[in-house]
């Protein structure tokens, strides 16, 4: 028989089971495990850190490795780049020094060339002038012609040189265009004439801010291809204002310039179907020689033309304002026996170069002359001795010995004689130097000198 529960016993009584307090024991490891779950949570979490710390001086150190390897990579690099500089460098001063050097050449060659060519073309042009047959003026005129071919031909050279190396500089200044353009006719009459054209300048009165140098060479380009391509009709120079510019024109009645080729004429070694078509030779750069010396200047430089009915050249300068007028030259009194005007003027010579100065003397002359020759100060000292003499018109050379200078022989002779005493210098040295030096005190002729222009300009001189 089974016994009845025992209902009165607090030990196993549910309701006294909750009741009865937890024991110190109890209490204390309940308290223990939640302080070491704590602690262990607080120690994965710093675990965690310390992993993630590692990690990242793992990364830190994986990429100092990398900017070291990429600084040394740049190292290296600028290391070649300041090597290819310093070769660049290198390049660049040997290529200016062959350039200074292939200047001094040309100009040194073209010197040494031009000299003995300005003796063949006083030579040649005294015996076009004497009485002889008409094969033997057909040979002069050969003679002439491939001496002016070579004298192109060394001119352009000389340019090219110059351009080439970057030692034109312009000079730029208020330029009178009226004096200008009465020096051109100057230049280029004789051949005008001869074809024979008719070769005019209008008056403008107007001045352009340039290099005086740079523009007559440009302008004397213009009107030379003008006068040797128009067989028959005109050419002429003129200038009108555009705005605040000045558009210079060399008007011509040649055969004309189609329009596909007027681009092409400005470029290097190219030339126009009616040269091709007229004979003529060359290299093709003169047009190229004056748009480049147009765009150093900063001178638009263009044409229009029509086929069959001619061309018009022109290129634009700034205004700057009204320039002098200039007085017209007076026509020589010539006679049938003085027909050049100069009969019984003294003339004296300045050159140190004998075939010069015989070429010299045969040409003045069959201009009725009379003349004395001198080559050096010493000379000129011996000759200013004489209280007698007295030179109307004084022709000499730039480059004599030992360092002397024809400028230096003129203004000897104005000391002596007034600074009224007009004077040439003629000299084969084409640069700039000498032509500053010169132009303020002298009128100066380069060499080869066309007979021709030196007889107008000696009839302007003497008035």
């Amino acid at each position: 028989m089974s016994s009845p529960p025992n209902m009165g016993d607090p030990l196993t009584s549910p309701a006294s089971s909750r009741a009865l307090p937890l024991d110190p024991a109890d209490r204390e490891l309940t308290k223990l495990r939640r302080i070491n779950a704590s602690l262990m949570q607080r120690v994965e979490r710093s675990m965690d850190q310390q992993g993630n710390a590692y990690s990242l001086f793992q990364t830190a150190i994986s990429l100092e490795g990398q900017v070291r390897a990429r600084t040394e990579e740049l190292k290296a690099a600028l290391t070649r780049l300041e090597k290819i500089n310093g070769e660049m460098m290198a390049a660049r001063d040997a290529a200016e020094r062959a350039n200074r050097f292939k200047t001094r050449f040309f100009t040194a060659v073209g010197h040494d060339l031009l000299q003995p060519l300005h003796a063949a073309r006083l030579s040649v042009s005294a015996l076009s002038e004497t009485d002889s047959n008409g094969a033997d003026q057909a040979l002069t005129r050969q003679i002439d012609h491939a001496l002016t071919s070579i004298e192109e031909i060394l001119r352009t050279i000389l340019d090219l040189s110059k351009l080439e190396a970057g030692v034109i500089k312009p000079n730029m200044q208020a330029v009178g265009l009226d004096q200008l353009f009465a020096s051109l006719m100057t230049g280029l009459g004789p051949l005008a004439v001869r074809k024979p054209l008719v070769l005019t300048r209008r008056h403008t009165g107007a001045a352009v801010m340039t290099d005086p140098l740079m523009l007559r060479r440009i302008l004397q380009n213009l009107l030379a291809n003008a006068v040797h391509y128009t067989e028959s009709g005109s050419v002429k120079i003129a200038a009108r204002r555009r705005g605040a510019n000045v558009r210079i024109e060399i008007w011509d009645t040649g055969p004309g310039i189609c329009a596909a080729e007027q681009k092409s004429i400005f470029e290097e070694f190219q030339r126009g179907s009616s040269s091709e078509a007229a004979g003529r030779s060359g290299f093709g750069l003169g047009l190229s020689i004056a748009q480049r010396m147009a765009e150093t200047l900063g001178h638009p430089l263009g044409v229009c033309s029509k086929p069959g009915r001619g061309s018009m050249f022109h290129v634009s300068a700034p205004y700057a304002g009204e320039a002098p007028a200039i007085a017209e030259p007076v026509p020589s009194s010539a006679s049938d026996a003085d027909p050049y005007g100069f009969s019984g003027v003294d003339v004296l010579v300045i050159d140190n170069d004998p075939n010069v100065r015989d070429a010299m003397q045969t040409l003045l002359e069959r201009w009725s002359c009379r003349m004395t020759f001198v080559s050096s100060m010493a000379d000129i000292r011996a000759l200013l001795a004489n209280p007698t003499y007295q030179p109307r018109l004084v022709l000499a050379d730039y480059h004599l010995d030992q360092g002397e200078t024809g400028l230096e022989a003129v203004q000897r002779l104005r000391d002596a004689f007034g600074q009224e005493l007009p004077a040439v210098v003629i000299t084969a040295d084409h640069t700039d130097e000498v032509t500053n030096l010169v132009s303020p005190h002298c009128d100066i002729l380069r060499k080869p000198v066309r007979p021709a222009e030196l007889r107008a300009l000696m009839h302007h001189l003497l008035g």
